[in-house]
């Protein structure tokens, strides 16, 4: 791979120059500094020399803070940086993900035993004939014979279904991130794994499955659901897959919309970067189910959301959606911050009303890029000539990579009034933000939207 190869020469650049010009620093401070040069000699797109040429500085705190003010200049100038993450790095080619544009057709499909005479079970043999199916005692049993998971096996998990029969783990609480305001969102836990691939994405992270993960047991869902339930919750798929990536085949939509006829005081929710909603324009509903899509800039979407649907055919789909009477819910989230975002994101805007009325619209969230510590090492290795971690992204309020609160302020007050510009009435609230921030920009934090 060519840009695999482009950011290795870089590294391999930056680290002998170190070795070279501070061979009195030890292996951590070496470590650090290495880091500051590739990630500034990656962003400005020159060569690590050319970094230090002017410097003059062999003591290593000031070499450490010049470098810093370069790689960080806004969080300097505003915040200051008082813990800046710079882990070791190291680029493998094993790692680095190639992305081939093909439809989605996996390999091999595992039926667990107590699965194997379901009707999703027959749904994928069927879709998949030339996959080889087998079958398992359980998921837990194969994952506990087949270890050694890694990110190789993460780049390979679309090769590989899982049809399992779920117990227990139905229904959870959004896991917000500490010290955060919740907004009261409870998860239909159905399917894990995602056959998207999103640079940004914590499920990289999060899983240790070498594979998607279908339950064929939905209407045991159902019947735990109204021991969980509460009168006036938001509950919904698609925090730990995509809600109708794959829909044509697991029929999952069908059943949900059906179900939740009977729960009129309950809004159920499908989130989607996908434009798979033929099972949905056919399902007759109550009015309570929202169909929320993900938006980005189509140039984001290029960069970072591969085998996603383009930001035009999500807005035809919700389009179509609200014809069929359904609500709409949008999530710029995470919205990234680049050179001519303002215009690429009001353009998004503009064009999302130009396909929704305003009275369709159910909810919108804002939330900006954000990932644990540990994820932006994965990012490194698996899309090595990614951008956005360009970023000013340094430890935040809940220790998750961040943009520093002006920047984060900055994109929040212009896409709200972006939005206000076309209804002053738009649901709006902030995803995983600090209660800082809400009182801010004014905006009164809510458990429940309705």
């Amino acid at each position: 791979m060519r840009f695999h190869k482009e950011q290795s020469d870089l590294l391999k650049q930056s680290g002998r120059l170190v070795d070279t010009a501070f061979p009195e620093f030890g292996p951590n401070k070496k470590q650090e500094i290495t880091r500051l040069l590739y990630e500034i000699s990656k962003r400005e797109s020159s060569a690590p020399d050319n970094i230090i040429e002017h410097a003059g500085f062999k003591d290593f705190e000031k070499l450490k803070q010049y470098l810093l003010k370069k790689r960080y200049p806004r969080a300097c100038l505003h915040n200051g940086i008082n813990r800046p993450y710079l882990p070791k790095i190291s680029l493998d080619e094993k790692y680095a993900l190639r992305i081939k544009k093909e439809d989605f057709y996996p390999k091999k499909i595992f039926i667990e035993t107590s699965a194997r005479g379901s009707g999703l079970a027959d749904k994928f043999r069927k879709t998949f004939p030339k996959a080889s199916v087998s079958e398992i005692i359980s998921l837990k049993d194969y994952l506990k014979n087949n270890r050694g998971f890694d990110i190789s096996s993460y780049n390979k998990r679309r090769d590989t279904v899982f049809i399992t029969y779920e117990n227990y783990d139905f229904f959870k609480r959004c896991p917000c991130t500490k010290k955060a305001v919740g907004c009261g969102y409870n998860i239909f836990n159905l399917s894990f794994g995602c056959m998207f691939e999103c640079t940004y994405c914590y499920l990289q992270e999060y899983t240790n499955s070498p594979g998607i993960i279908f339950p064929a047991n939905i209407d045991r869902f159902f019947d735990e659901f109204p021991s969980y339930k509460k009168r006036g919750m938001r509950i919904g798929t698609g925090e730990f897959s995509d809600s109708l990536m794959l829909d044509h085949i697991t029929g999952y939509s069908l059943p949900i919309v059906g179900f939740f006829k009977k729960h009129k005081d309950v809004r159920f929710e499908f989130k989607t970067k996908s434009n798979n909603i033929k099972n949905l324009l056919s399902a007759p509903h109550a009015g309570n189910i929202v169909i929320s899509w993900s938006l980005n800039p189509q140039k984001m979407i290029d960069e970072n959301e591969f085998f996603t649907a383009s930001l035009k055919d999500r807005l035809a789909a919700a389009r179509r959606c609200a014809q069929a009477g359904y609500k709409i819910g949008f999530h710029f989230d995470p919205v990234i911050y680049f050179d001519g975002w303002q215009k690429q994101y009001e353009k998004v805007i503009g064009l999302m009303f130009d396909y929704i009325k305003p009275k369709d619209i159910a909810w919108i969230s804002i939330g900006t890029l954000r990932f644990n510590p540990s994820v932006k090492q994965i990012i490194e290795a698996r899309f090595p000539s990614n951008k956005i971690l360009d970023g000013e992204l340094l430890p935040g309020f809940d220790n998750k990579l961040r943009y520093p609160v002006d920047i984060r302020l900055e994109i929040y007050r212009h896409l709200l009034k972006s939005l206000s510009k076309h209804s002053k009435k738009l649901p709006v609230y902030l995803c995983m933000e600090d209660i800082s921030v809400w009182r801010e920009l004014k905006l009164h934090p809510v458990a429940v939207l309705w």
